[in-house]
């Protein structure tokens, strides 16, 4: 039995630790690493930036990306460095000369996406499906609506229709250095190993005539065709028959690699497999064995356009090159995590900037995860240099720790000894909204510093008379909220159609549940989820739906939803929207069942990721880009319904910031912007002068009426 004043030893001296190894910077400078800045290009700023002022280097993502990242969002392994900005010894000299200068350092971390070209985890996936080990990082829906998809990835990668791209030529099969593979410009894309079979059957048809039957080589292709089809199929998915594919497949593949490269006969048959497979471009009949063979893979080829209503994986926003994580997972949690934490502790990093915090399933414990993971390391170090606890059993120490730390957790506490990370998130707020207080972090950004900021140059007292000019010069007399409910519904409809459409059949399985709701048909509940989305007024709620406690906030925010959408659709029964915000709010149908209470709390933790992609594509890509009257305030964290700020207004931000988060960072501009400062400025300077503004439109118009007039006469304009 351990001493329960020995642990209360140990969390004492936690509090020494953390106060001395948790940095908080006071200046900050971004570096943006790519094959063009590499870490020896940033060694040799760290004495500038030292001069300049600046106590802590923030960069760019660091881990391995997708060869050639300009920007290393894409990462491709969470726990490699990334080799296009130099090496290892490159990176610890970077960390060396910060540390030489007395600099902290700040990595922006991506938990929520990876990119799926050159991953070897998605390529696992679409090798294996879902009896892949990897199958669980990835956010799949292995059952869609469409059959045709059922336990398939789609791959909306061609560059036109499926068929055209077949019959052209342009995805050939191909054996490389591991094992067949399929080849789609720059993509390579993996052969089943069961599904070989069809290819190797035919290589022993052409070895008849030139390879004897009971040659050693050619028996032992047959071997590797039985042990093909003995594999265990994509669909067996016990953990012993998981493994037994994935350690089977791997011995396959050596053995005929080995036979490749060691019988030129058998070679050749197999080249000649692969070509016959290829068919010839502009004959339709060529391709149908290829055609056959990709039918048989865990993934399914075809045309970009069709991932906006079909694809079966969740994504950064819409990108189809970016794959969300179920980092709830505790294996990919650990997993994905392994190699900043270790940075962490060797102190080579001194805090972390989470990217896109909203698309996480549940930010606040995954936020809590990660402060844990790091202080339970740093309990593990202080247990090394106490002699009576370094006694402790590792496994048990570990486990009381977790525990000690969950009940601080929950408790929300606010003593920084469980807090020992330095963290920011990446979280745009809404006009009113807060970040929530019980997250272990230090702030955010800084989008609101800088749009606080902006709105300090913008003459308020002109806002009527810009803006009749814009609506005059335009004829465009909308307002901000019916723009911004048009273009979410837009992008729900077009772009991100997949995602609601995956919504609304979650949502029918939870109807059907329950005898008061089942009446509901698919498509008017995908409607209603867009309606009732189009009107959500900030990015996201933060209902933990496993624990049931909603905060006030998101109550009023699902309220406020809800009331609009039906606003809005006089036309429909409140029922439907009525049921929406029941479910959401976590209010359970009579007679529910808890099977059916699962696919409800399911429901509500992937429609809160759906709102914040919806309203940065609906709002900051589409909406700011239609309505601006003034276009310097649309920018990303703006509000373009707010004309100018007073000085006194701009101190109270700046004094409640200060008060509730102290170390949060504030900023003038981040890579995430539409306009650099001095662009803003200048536009600012036009709600000052709107006369001299209006004359120049008025100026302009007429010139450019002039130009089409003398266009369809084709006059030639007279130079005097």
């Amino acid at each position: 039995m351990v001493s329960v004043n020995l642990y209360k030893q140990i969390i004492k001296q936690m509090d020494t630790i953390v106060a001395t190894s948790k940095r908080r910077p006071i200046s900050v400078y971004r570096l943006q690493f790519n094959k063009s800045f590499t870490f020896r290009d940033a060694i040799k700023l760290i004495p500038y930036l030292e001069e300049l002022g600046i106590t802590d280097c923030y960069t760019s993502p660091y881990l391995k990306a997708t060869t050639g990242s300009t920007h290393g969002y894409n990462i491709t392994d969470h726990n490699v460095l990334n080799p296009d900005l130099g090496s290892e010894q490159d990176y610890n000299e970077f960390i060396r000369k910060l540390q030489e200068h007395k600099m902290g350092h700040i990595l922006d971390f991506v938990p929520n996406h990876m990119g799926i070209f050159e991953n070897p985890k998605w390529q696992d996936v679409l090798e294996n499906g879902q009896s892949s080990p990897y199958a669980r990082f990835f956010d799949i829906d292995w059952e869609p609506v469409k059959v045709e998809l059922h336990q398939k990835v789609l791959l909306p990668i061609l560059e036109g229709l499926y068929g055209k791209v077949l019959e052209e030529g342009h995805i050939s099969l191909h054996f490389d250095q591991d094992f067949f593979v399929i080849k789609y410009r720059n993509h390579r894309l993996p052969i089943g190993p069961k599904t070989a079979v069809t290819i190797l059957e035919s290589c022993t048809s052409k070895l008849k005539e030139t390879l004897p039957e009971i040659h050693p080589d050619n028996l032992e292709l047959y071997s590797i065709i039985t042990a093909c089809k003995n594999l265990p199929g994509r669909e067996e998915l016990t953990e012993e028959r998981k493994s037994e594919r994935q350690r089977e497949k791997d011995i396959i593949k050596r053995r005929l690699r080995a036979l490749y490269l060691k019988n030129q006969t058998i070679k050749v048959a197999i080249d000649d497999t692969v070509k016959d497979f290829n068919g010839i471009a502009g004959d339709s009949a060529s391709h149908s064995k290829l055609h056959e063979l990709l039918e048989k893979q865990a993934y399914r080829l075809c045309y970009w356009r069709v991932a906006a209503e079909e694809i079966n994986y969740r994504r950064f926003f819409d990108v189809n090159e970016l794959v969300a994580l179920r980092m709830e997972d505790p294996l990919v949690f650990q997993e994905s995590h392994r190699l900043i934490l270790k940075l962490l502790q060797e102190g080579s990093l001194t805090g972390i900037r989470i990217d896109h915090v909203d698309g996480l399933f549940d930010p606040y414990d995954y936020l809590w995860q990660l402060q844990k993971a790091h202080w339970v390391a740093l309990v593990s170090d202080a247990v090394k240099h106490n002699t009576k606890a370094s006694r402790i059993d590792p496994a048990i120490l570990e486990e009381q720790m977790q525990l000690i730390f969950e009940r601080k957790r929950d408790s929300n506490s606010d003593e920084m000894v469980y807090r020992p990370i330095y963290l920011i998130v990446e979280k745009i707020l809404g006009d009113k909204e807060n970040l929530r207080e019980t997250w272990p972090v230090e702030g955010t950004t800084g989008y609101e510093f800088m749009t606080g900021l902006n709105q300090l140059f913008i003459e308020k007292k002109r806002q009527r008379a810009l803006m009749n000019i814009y609506r005059g010069f335009t004829g465009d007399y909308s307002n901000f909220e019916d723009i911004m409910y048009q273009c979410k519904n837009l992008v729900m409809r077009t772009s991100m159609s997949a995602e609601i459409n995956l919504l609304a059949h979650r949502l029918d399985k939870v109807s059907e549940r329950s005898w008061q709701y089942r009446d509901f048909t698919l498509n008017s509940l995908r409607d209603a989820i867009r309606e009732v989305i189009a009107c959500f007024p900030v990015y996201r709620t933060y209902i933990n739906a496993h624990q049931g406690a909603i905060d006030k906030r998101d109550r009023a925010v699902i309220n406020s939803a809800v009331s609009q959408a039906k606003r809005r659709n006089p036309a429909v029964s409140a029922a439907i929207f009525e049921f929406i915000g029941d479910t959401l709010l976590l209010q359970y149908p009579t007679g529910m069942s808890e099977d059916g209470r699962n696919e409800q709390r399911l429901f509500v933790m992937r429609f809160q990721q759906c709102t914040g992609p919806v309203m940065a594509k609906g709002v900051e890509d589409t909406a700011f880009y239609i309505y601006n009257p003034l276009i310097s305030i649309c920018e990303v964290g703006g509000n373009p319904r707010k004309f100018g700020n007073s000085v006194s207004d701009f101190h109270r931000q700046n004094m409640q910031r200060q008060k509730s988060q102290p170390y949060s960072f504030i900023t003038t501009s981040t890579h995430d912007s539409k306009r650099s400062e001095d662009v803003r400025a200048r536009i600012n300077v036009l709600s000052e002068i709107p006369e001299e503004w209006e004359a120049s439109l008025k100026r302009w118009s007429r010139l450019n009426k002039n130009k089409k007039v003398m266009a369809n006469n084709e006059l030639v304009p007279d130079n005097n």
